[in-house]
């Protein structure tokens, strides 16, 4: 008998073990520049959580909307969340202030998940917030490649390399912080770089 026990639970730790791995298999998403975040999302705000609550089985934050960089021509009140973390669900704080990417469902709710860019908004620095409200932009014609070990390969003159990675600064590095993928008149990108810490 003492077997048996010792077998079964056994068994349970590895199906918990598989099961932890397969949470974390579900919602892997591929490191993005801050700039290509920009340009793929729906919406771009800059918010503070000031409630919490389920509505159908997800997370509903509500917000108040200090800044929209991109988005609907109406202010956004509430971001929803899947509920489990194993579908790439949010856990946000109450009175914080974020900067959210995020989607728009077809019913006109924004979503957000682990795969969207959503930082503190204080982490952002000066670079990175002035470019929101123009360099990003202009830039989204041009692909950014993310290279973490070498050689990387560039297909097209749209192409702006990623390459923080190859000494592990990953968001942390230069062109993470401050620098931007632009398009030049000739259709090639190339990055440019901006060192003004102005507005906060």
């Amino acid at each position: 008998m003492t077997v048996s026990l010792s077998s079964c639970f056994i068994t349970l730790v590895v199906l918990f073990l598989w099961q932890i791995e397969d949470i974390a298999e579900a919602c892997r998403c591929a490191p993005v520049h801050l700039q290509q975040a920009f340009c793929n999302a729906d919406v771009v705000i800059r918010a503070k959580v000031v409630g919490v609550g389920v509505v159908s089985g997800n997370t509903k934050y509500d917000i108040q909307q200090i800044k929209m960089f991109k988005g609907p021509d109406r202010v956004i009140r509430a971001i929803f969340t899947s509920s489990s973390s194993a579908s790439c669900g949010v856990t946000l704080e109450i009175n914080k202030e974020y900067f959210f990417t995020g989607s728009i469902n077809t019913d006109g709710r924004m979503h957000i998940g682990m795969c969207n860019f959503i930082r503190y908004w204080d982490d952002l620095n000066g670079t990175q917030k002035k470019s929101l409200t123009q360099r990003y932009r202009t830039g989204c014609s041009c692909t950014i490649i993310r290279c973490s070990s070498l050689p990387c390969p560039v297909s097209a003159p749209d192409e702006c390399l990623w390459t923080d990675w190859l000494l592990n600064d990953g968001q942390s590095g230069p062109q993470a912080k401050y620098s931007a993928c632009l398009m030049s008149f000739d259709g090639s990108c190339y990055w440019s770089r901006d060192m003004d810490p102005s507005k906060k």
